[in-house]
């Protein structure tokens, strides 16, 4: 015979949940959001809440469908505070809690995103010509490696083991290891572009690889009559990842914005020309731009290679 397992009437079944989670106090309090909208929510994609919130409570357990006393919230947020003032501190401020094969996943896109970025940004100051992704992914495990090492080697020599010597750069001179620009791997809790900025400013000050910032000096020719036009931009393409919207502007203000440094522009007649620095990396995108926005008529042309180093 068989037996009906009545459910409790008041029990919250939630399906596809994402949680934040925030300690305050000596509770801890969890909101449940949908997958993928606490981040897009983070970063300004997503403004509406009712999009991020699968119910506008706070829990002590999600779970369980627990949700938390008026006497914890108050005593944990201060009395006078809404519903909503507390989920938005908790959205702002909490811990996402993601499934290790999520967590995996997101964590191979950001080191991607970091990779992709770097090699775009770094040359070889001997040869002048950019790595592959893969030979920057190597340069940046020797890093990592060594940062690990050495702090295995802080530990033993807490102990009382020799200090170990420092490793040598390129210039055979030795190099001390120093916070700043110490290296240990990608991590979810910071935006790529973060990272991949600490990832440059490593890989120079220590040079496992020879490398150098690069930018290529470029004169970049188009039609005045083309200028002032608008951008036409792809729904959603204006978002940045820190969630800034960008206006589309103009061609001419597109063009400038993937032109680092201006060294000098002029008006010639009937096409304007500029003589500026770009990234290797984005050379690809603004002759593409140029090529489609001046159907043909716009010229981009490389004058040379210009490497800075950083410190």
């Amino acid at each position: 015979m068989s037996r009906q397992i009545n459910q409790p009437s008041n029990q919250i079944k939630l399906t596809n949940v994402s949680l934040v989670r925030l300690k305050k106090g000596k509770k801890r309090f969890e909101i449940a959001c949908y997958k993928n909208k606490v981040m897009e929510w983070r970063s300004g994609i997503e403004t509406d809440l009712d999009n991020v919130l699968q119910i506008p409570n706070v829990f002590l357990n999600v779970s369980k469908g627990q949700t938390a006393p008026k006497e914890d919230l108050e005593k944990a947020f201060g009395k006078g505070k809404s519903t909503d003032d507390i989920v938005l501190e908790i959205l702002k401020k909490g811990e996402l809690q993601v499934g290790e094969k999520e967590r995996a996943a997101q964590l191979e896109r950001v080191h991607n995103e970091v990779i992709g970025i770097v090699a775009s940004k770094l040359v070889d100051p001997r040869t002048k010509r950019v790595y592959t992704s893969g030979m920057i992914e190597k340069a940046l495990d020797m890093l990592s490696s060594q940062a690990h090492n050495t702090d295995k080697d802080k530990s033993a020599t807490a102990s009382g083991a020799a200090t170990p010597t420092p490793a040598a750069g390129n210039d055979g001179e030795a190099r001390p290891r120093t916070k700043e620009h110490n290296w240990t791997g990608v991590v979810t809790t910071k935006s790529a572009k973060s990272q991949a900025l600490e990832a440059m400013k490593a890989l120079i000050a220590y040079q496992p690889i020879p490398v150098a910032r690069a930018r290529m000096r470029l004169r970049i020719s188009c039609p005045t009559s083309v200028l002032k036009q608008a951008v036409k931009v792809a729904k959603g393409a204006a978002k940045e990842e820190d969630g800034e919207q960008k206006a589309p502007g103009t061609v001419k203000d597109k063009i400038l914005g993937y032109v680092e440094q201006v060294e000098n522009q002029d008006v010639m007649g009937s096409e304007w020309e500029v003589v500026g620095f770009v990234e290797p990396g984005a050379f690809k995108a603004l002759s593409d731009f140029i090529g489609n926005e001046t159907r043909g008529q716009g010229r981009v042309e490389v004058l040379d290679m210009a490497v800075t180093h950083e410190d």
